[in-house]
């Protein structure tokens, strides 16, 4: 007997974003990644097209980041040389893309300067040919300063820049639309302020291709189950055609895996948990495994055992299967 499926049918799909330029295309990058594309909910293959896997970019910072020992050791060679551990993240860990956070230039922290910031970031360009996420420190004034500076520092580049807020979005839209970029939009878990943020953005003229949401995602066990909820909303409106809900999806997953209790008490304090370190891998990896299956497009992360293993996850998810 013949299993007969019922197929949910949708009349649009997810935005489709290029990052990176190659040198025919005005940037120096070796390839491009594409991101979105779907025509389903995530990896409902025999009902839509998923036609771009999920990608996964892997953290540098400029400055030594304050991370747990157990995942600090993986970049003890070159953390303090941001080009270097970009090169070692993609050829040895299997990046995809290099996410580049300044918390150096937090007024508060180094207070690194712009100008120091746009050669670091020419350092990483040097070292790895894949496309680049770059975000600021956090605080607005500085932020605005770095991001216009880094804008031209890479045009032609086509790198994904952020953090554009509802409070803070117009010099950071007006930087990519000058110098060609896209944007990534951050809203507070709330469908509302992520759409109403991207028909601001929107309005100043920057393509919908080119905007990428972040809807603020917690970890696992620390709020994970709205921000599925949020990402499932925000798919759902995509392929229903809201095209102010269209965008790919991008997720900060080991930020917020390797914040959360479980990935840093000790051994000794509670030994039935097992190893630390297993445990953090294992929250950034479950994690990530979450945001996929609520539809991530870009996974933002920092261990490379759980980078691994999310890597593998995506391989399986990727394959086509059938009732028949």
């Amino acid at each position: 007997m013949k299993l007969q499926v019922l197929k949910e049918k949708y009349r649009a799909k997810v935005q489709e974003l290029v990052l990176g330029a190659t040198k025919e295309e005005g940037g120096t990058r070796s390839c491009t990644v594409t991101v979105g594309g779907d025509s389903c909910l995530p990896f409902h293959h025999f009902e839509g097209e998923v036609p771009n896997r999920p990608v996964v970019a892997m953290e540098v910072t400029d400055i030594k980041p304050n991370w747990n020992p157990k995942l600090l050791k993986n970049f003890e060679d070159v953390f303090e040389k941001p080009g270097e551990w970009a090169r070692k993240n993609v050829e040895n860990f299997g990046a995809d893309l290099i996410y580049l956070k300044f918390d150096g230039a937090d007024p508060e922290g180094e207070d690194r300067s712009v100008e120091d910031c746009v050669e670091t970031l020419q350092e990483v360009l040097q070292a790895v040919g894949v496309p680049l996420i770059v975000s600021g420190c956090g605080n607005e004034e500085k932020d605005n300063k770095l991001m216009e500076a880094i804008a031209e520092a890479a045009s032609g580049e086509n790198l994904l820049i952020g953090n554009a807020e509802q409070d803070n979005y117009k010099t950071i839209t007006a930087a990519c639309m000058v110098h060609k970029h896209s944007i990534i939009a951050k809203s507070p878990l709330d469908i509302n302020i992520c759409k109403q943020l991207n028909i601001l953005i929107s309005e100043m003229n920057l393509p919908l291709n080119k905007i990428v949401i972040d809807p603020s995602i917690g970890g696992l066990g620390y709020g994970i189950e709205y921000a599925y909820s949020i990402m499932e909303r925000s798919r759902l409106g995509a392929l229903q055609g809201d095209k102010m809900l269209s965008m790919p999806i991008i997720c900060t997953v080991g930020y917020e895996a390797w914040r959360t209790k479980e990935a840093n008490v000790s051994e000794d304090e509670f030994p039935e948990w097992g190893t630390q370190e297993e445990r953090g891998v294992l929250w950034e990896a479950v994690t990530a495994s979450a945001m996929l299956q609520a539809g991530a497009h870009i996974l933002v992360m920092r261990h490379p055992k759980a980078v691994e293993l999310t890597k593998r996850n995506i391989d399986q998810l990727m394959q086509p299967f059938s009732y028949e």
